[in-house]
């Protein structure tokens, strides 16, 4: 039986209210990293119920549960434009300022250099065809907004340090999906037939400069709109038609509106928090917009512990799964270092900054949702189940050790 998107949307929220009040009670984890834990737990204990009584059905309807959530559509078309719209609200414009050189060549120039090394590297490893695995390269190396936005509201993190693993997890995300949907044209073909050099660069150019352009533009008359009243309620609403307005034009238009909502939150939460929003409508637009991340937040990590239901673990991938972690921190490595090389000549770092950048990195649900968009064959199922082993290894290991890395290097540092 088909579920209706009410009957899934549903499930999923008793399911993460529920193993929520679990996680608080009884495991004490990062919301975020208790949700994936319990949805792992539940998972993998469906399927030993199945193994061990035999005729259970449990674990066949669970995955045709999962099977009926379009993960990609759910994340890429549905939670990631309120998700980003939030997070951005709260990156101060001076902050991003001082760190913009930083931000830019991470989320630009090392995301492509994380994309060649690990795309070569699994081309070497697992010898499937170089522009699949430059495919697979693309969509690993983006920082998750969601997961590293999430990782900051528990741990105390520099204010510095901060601005730069936010800003980065802000914009990289757009930058990633932008070349991936690119290099995956290539790869499987397209509709559209347009893969030459310069095709690629008009491309890429109108999608993200596009998408920039176009959340400001959408960001500033918003502002001016809401400077002209003061009614917080329907202030609200303002700022939710901006994000799904802006999303879906920018979709419309083949720009890309994850950078698009980023745009238009950071204008919302400097000017307009600052000039066009009393301090009584500003309070209700700020805890509107956490309590949306939250609870989005909460859908989101539980999905991707439950979408293991549907990952093709297949023993002959064991070898490149066991790999792909540490080639995937080698290459977030040089991608951070190489600009902190360059811009140490014109600006100096706090103690830590390189390694509480790469093990702060996290991977998440845009991995995901990205590999599951791929099509049907082989190499999908390979890239799906590397994609799945090293967003899982990055929430739990490097989201639960992040916390210590900060203070031992600040330690270090005084």
């Amino acid at each position: 039986m088909t579920m209706t998107i009410f009957e899934i949307s549903s499930v999923l929220i008793v399911l993460a209210a529920a193993f929520g009040w679990i996680n608080h009670i009884v495991l004490r984890l990062p919301p975020t990293i208790g949700l994936v834990v319990m949805g792992l737990a539940a998972s993998l204990g469906a399927m030993g119920l199945d193994w061990a009584i035999p005729g259970l059905t449990l674990v066949a309807d669970l995955r045709a549960f999962v099977a009926g959530i379009d993960f990609y559509e759910a994340l890429m078309n549905g939670m990631l434009g309120f998700i980003l719209f939030a997070g951005a609200l709260h990156v101060n414009f001076s902050d991003l300022a001082d760190e913009k050189w930083m931000v830019i060549l991470t989320a630009t120039i090392g995301l492509l250099i994380s994309t060649f090394i690990i795309g070569f590297a699994l081309y070497w490893l697992a010898g499937i065809p170089f522009i699949v695995a430059l495919v697979f390269g693309s969509l690993i190396s983006p920082t998750d907004p969601v997961a590293v936005l999430g990782m900051l509201k528990t741990i105390r993190v520099p204010r510095q340090l901060q601005t730069k693993i936010a800003g980065e997890s802000l914009f990289n995300d757009g930058v990633a999906v932008v070349v991936f949907l690119i290099l995956a044209a290539i790869a499987f073909g397209s509709d559209g037939g347009e893969t030459g050099v310069a095709d690629v660069a008009r491309l890429f150019v109108k999608e993200a400069l596009g998408g920039a352009l176009l959340g400001a533009a959408a960001g500033w008359f918003t502002c001016q709109l809401l400077a002209r009243v003061d009614e917080y309620v329907l202030e609200v609403l303002m700022t939710i038609a901006l994000v799904m307005g802006t999303y879906a034009l920018a979709m419309a238009l083949h720009m890309s509106g994850p950078i698009a909502v980023v745009l238009a939150g950071l204008l919302i939460g400097n000017s307009g928090f600052k000039y066009g929003m009393s301090e009584r409508t500003r309070l209700h637009v700020e805890r509107f917009w956490d309590l949306i991340d939250e609870i989005l937040n909460a859908a989101l990590f539980l999905l991707i512990g439950i979408e293991v239901l549907a990952i093709p673990f297949e023993r002959e991938s064991s070898p490149v799964v066991l790999a792909a972690v540490p080639l995937v921190l080698l290459a977030r490595v040089i991608a951070v270092g190489a600009p902190m090389a360059v811009l140490a000549r014109r600006q100096t770092f706090s103690p830590g900054t390189l390694p509480i950048l790469v093990w702060g990195g996290l991977r998440g649900g845009i991995s995901v949702a990205l590999a599951l968009s791929l099509p049907s064959g082989p190499e999908r199922d390979l890239l799906l189940t590397v994609t799945y082993c090293v967003v899982v290894f990055s929430i739990l290991v490097q989201g639960l050790t992040v916390g210590k890395l900060v203070a031992s290097e600040s330690a270090d540092g005084r």
